[in-house]
């Protein structure tokens, strides 16, 4: 090599090691810009049940409609609800809650956790006034007994004559102190039997096949031919009509009434994002969100005239009379209902 040869070279290293700078500090820069984009895109964070989330339920369509109005990053949290929340406290990740129900709602209302949610309750279409300022409805339906009209020529046409129908009924229901729709039922047999409920029990347990954890279980012993009657709800025969163009399921209504049931959300008072959970309330209520409830939830929208309802909703047979208890009702009377099946039924 020539003594020339080094020189030659010099220019040609340090023109390289330019240039791997420059490319270096691009892909940082371009790097950093993206973090900072994604840091200052805002999270709100929703706890919500299993079924809300999951693929059939509203969820992933709410979440891609919610994120096109606010640009911000919508993430569902499934799970417990309550439980998870109290247990949480203030360090909670969570800005909103959503799938509560007035049973639960005086344990919530006395955490201190929940704040005002400050929507216009105006739109709203439920068959009872409401006006809590905290907890905000997005569906509701009725709890009912659910029937095969293959197998039930003559379904009961009042509670009482379900009381008095032959002990060969076969009826599947839930516990109500592990199952929300069960909870419902003893407080229905609480507030149209009230001091005679055991009395009412005990007429009914004869016809009591089985007893489950969960509603989902006692629906598929119905639908498997199991039991004649199912407790569930009003709204379950639409899935029927709208999914699988069954018109055979209804629902026994009864003129003593039927115990209304409500979903809510709410915001909560630690959020890190009010402004956006406040948005999302807002959201909440309009027709974008209430209208993928009907057949995203099988429940009826909270906020939607009847006349938008799917077909398959129109066709159902919906109670005159509704019966419901406020949540202090509710507490109160929750452990004598309980107690009233649990004697009956021990017998």
């Amino acid at each position: 090599m020539g003594p020339d040869t080094g020189l030659q070279s010099c220019p040609r290293a340090a023109i390289l090691e330019d240039s791997m700078k420059s490319l270096a500090f691009t892909v940082a820069a371009g790097c950093l810009s993206a973090g900072l984009a994604l840091a200052e895109t805002p999270i709100l964070t929703v706890y919500a049940p299993d079924y809300f989330v999951s693929e059939w339920g509203p969820g992933p369509r709410i979440e891609e409609l919610f994120e096109a109005r606010c640009d911000c990053d919508l993430q569902f949290k499934p799970g417990d609800l309550l439980p998870r929340i109290l247990l949480e406290g203030d360090r909670t990740e969570a800005d909103v809650v959503i799938g509560l129900n007035t049973d639960v709602t005086k344990k919530a209302r006395d955490s201190g956790l929940f704040a005002e949610h400050g929507v216009d309750l105006s739109p709203l279409t439920l068959p009872i006034d409401w006006t809590d300022e905290v907890f905000l409805p997005f569906n509701y339906g009725h709890t009912a007994f659910v029937y095969d009209s293959t197998r039930v020529d003559a379904p009961p046409a009042s509670f009482d004559a379900l009381l008095e129908a032959p002990d060969d009924l076969r009826l599947v229901i839930q516990d109500p102190r592990t199952s929300i729709s069960g909870l419902a039922l003893v407080l229905w047999v609480q507030s149209v039997y009230g001091d005679k409920a055991q009395d009412a029990w005990e007429k009914l347990a004869p016809k009591i096949v089985t007893v489950t954890k969960g509603w989902s279980e006692s629906y598929g012993l119905f639908t498997d031919g199991e039991a004649d009657m199912v407790l569930s709800y009003t709204t379950s025969p639409a899935y029927h009509i709208i999914a699988e163009e069954d018109e055979t399921k209804k629902a026994a209504i009864f003129p003593e009434g039927h115990y209304f049931m409500v979903e809510l959300a709410a915001r909560l008072s630690t959020s890190d994002q009010p402004e956006l959970a406040g948005e999302f309330m807002e959201f909440i209520l309009s027709e974008d969100f209430q209208s993928m409830i009907a057949t995203g939830n099988w429940s009826i929208p909270a906020a939607l005239d009847s006349a938008k309802w799917p077909e398959g909703f129109q066709k159902l047979d919906l109670p005159e009379k509704v019966l419901f208890y406020s949540e202090d009702e509710a507490a109160d009377l929750r452990g004598e209902a309980i107690e009233a099946w649990r004697r009956a039924l021990s017998q």
